[in-house]
C-alpha cells in the first residue's frame, strides 16, 4: 500500500517535469524535495526557503544543511509577513494571507527558471484541519503532490526513514505566529519572545514544544511524557520566560496539539 502511494507520488511529480519547492526544512517539505530530486533529477528541482520574522531562527540553518545533504539547488529569499496587509491583525485568515504572499514571491522565480510547477508540503492530514493556506494555493495553481498521493504524516515519516532522511523523526513545527492567540496583534517582539522561549525549553531535552501566547501569559504545550521534565525544571523555565517578557507561565495539561489555537474559533469562522 505504501509502496503504491510512493509510486503514485513519483507519477505525479514525473508529469510535472520541473518544480520549485517551497522548502521549510520540516518533515514533509524535506521528503517532498528528496522525492522530487529522485524523480526529476537535480537540474529540474529548485528549493526556495523564505526567511522571515515568523520562521524559527534555528530552522534556517537546518534548512540550508538539509539541502546540502540532499544535494538540491537552493535559494533563500527574504520575506516579511508583518508587512502583508491583514496579517498582523491575526484573524482566522492569517495563514491565507501568508501563503498567498509566499506564492506571489515564488511565481517570478518559476518564470525566471522556466520551470513548470510550484509545489509545497501540504499532506493528507491537512485536508481534515482548518488550513486557510490551502485556499491560497488553489487560487494560484500551486500543487501539493503529497496530498494528491494521499500521504499522511506517519507514512511520510516511514518513507523518510527508509530514504535515510534525518528529518524522519523531527518534531512538527509551524510558523511562530501560530503561537499567538487569534485577535492579539502580531509583533516582531512577540515572535522573538516565543522563539527564545521555545529554544530554551528545547535545550532541556524536550523534543516537541509550543509556547502558546495569550497576551502576557505563556501556555506551554509538550507531549505528556515530557510533562514531568517541565515540572522538574519549572523554576528555571518560569524565570527564563519571565525574562523574555511573560508575566505568567503555565503548562497545558492536555499536552501538545497541532493547531490548538483553532479550538477557540467558532465553526462559522472556519468556513
Amino acid at each position: 500500500m505504501l509502496i503504491e502511494k510512493y509510486r503514485n507520488l513519483q507519477d505525479i511529480l514525473q508529469k510535472m517535469e520541473s518544480v520549485v519547492v517551497a522548502f521549510s526544512g520540516g518533515v514533509d517539505s524535506t521528503f517532498l524535495l528528496k522525492a522530487a530530486i529522485d524523480t526529476l533529477g537535480y537540474d529540474n528541482v529548485l528549493a526556495i526557503t523564505a526567511d522571515s520574522e515568523t520562521y524559527p531562527s534555528s530552522e534556517l540553518k537546518e534548512a540550508i544543511m538539509l539541502t546540502k545533504w540532499i544535494g538540491a539547488n537552493h535559494r533563500v529569499i527574504q520575506t516579511s509577513e508583518l508587512a502583508i496587509p491583514g496579517y498582523k491583525e491575526n484573524n482566522q485568515n492569517r495563514c491565507y494571507f501568508c501563503k498567498s504572499s509566499l506564492f506571489d514571491h515564488l511565481l517570478p522565480i518559476l518564470e525566471e527558471y522556466e520551470f513548470k510547477n510550484i509545489i509545497y508540503g501540504v499532506i493528507a492530514d491537512d485536508a481534515n484541519e482548518f488550513r486557510p493556506g490551502m485556499k491560497a494555493a488553489k487560487e494560484k495553481g500551486i500543487r501539493g503532490p503529497l496530498l494528491e498521493a494521499d500521504l499522511f504524516k506517519e507514512e511520510i515519516r516511514v518513507l523518510s526513514k527508509e530514504a535515510g532522511l534525518p528529518t524522519w523523526d523531527k518534531a512538527s513545527f509551524a510558523c511562530l505566529s501560530s503561537r499567538i492567540a487569534y485577535g492579539d496583534i502580531i509583533t516582531k517582539e512577540k515572535l522573538t519572545k516565543v522563539d527564545k522561549s521555545e529554544a530554551y525549553i528545547k535545550s532541556l531535552d524536550i523534543h516537541q514544544v509550543r509556547v502558546r501566547t495569550h497576551e502576557d501569559t505563556a501556555r506551554i504545550e509538550v507531549e505528556p511524557d515530557d510533562m514531568p521534565r517541565v515540572l522538574q525544571y519549572h523554576v528555571a523555565i518560569t524565570k527564563r520566560l519571565k525574562q523574555f517578557g511573560y508575566k505568567y507561565v503555565s503548562m497545558d495539561l492536555t499536552g501538545y496539539a497541532s493547531g490548538s489555537m483553532n479550538m477557540a474559533l467558532k465553526k462559522e469562522e472556519m468556513l
